[in-house]
């Protein structure tokens, strides 16, 4: 089975199984690592163009026909195809000011 193929799930805010998952597959509100691109070298040039590069810090903002991400604080929508092709990895949620 490919790395598209594969199922993957999000639990308590961690991509269960491996380290990365679909950004597709996040919940709204969390903040993510792009870690890789799964698309054409065409697609991943303009993805990179955009901000979605690797280690790049993106959190998804809301759900609906297209995807809302913060990325260097812009909000850019994305469809849940073009999601499936980066792979991101959950990053711990900061502490709540005292």
């Amino acid at each position: 089975m490919s790395k598209l193929e594969q199922t993957f799930t999000v639990q308590d805010g961690q991509c269960a199984g491996p380290l990365v998952c679909p950004l597709s597959r996040v919940q709204v509100g969390m903040v993510v690592c792009v870690k890789q691109l799964n698309a054409t070298p065409g697609m991943q040039e303009r993805l990179r163009e955009l901000g979605f590069c690797e280690q790049q810090r993106i959190k998804l903002l809301s759900r609906h026909s297209n995807l809302i991400c913060l990325v260097c604080n812009s909000r850019l929508g994305i469809s849940e195809k073009l999601a499936d092709s980066i792979m991101v990895e959950a990053l711990p949620e900061p502490p709540m000011p005292a």
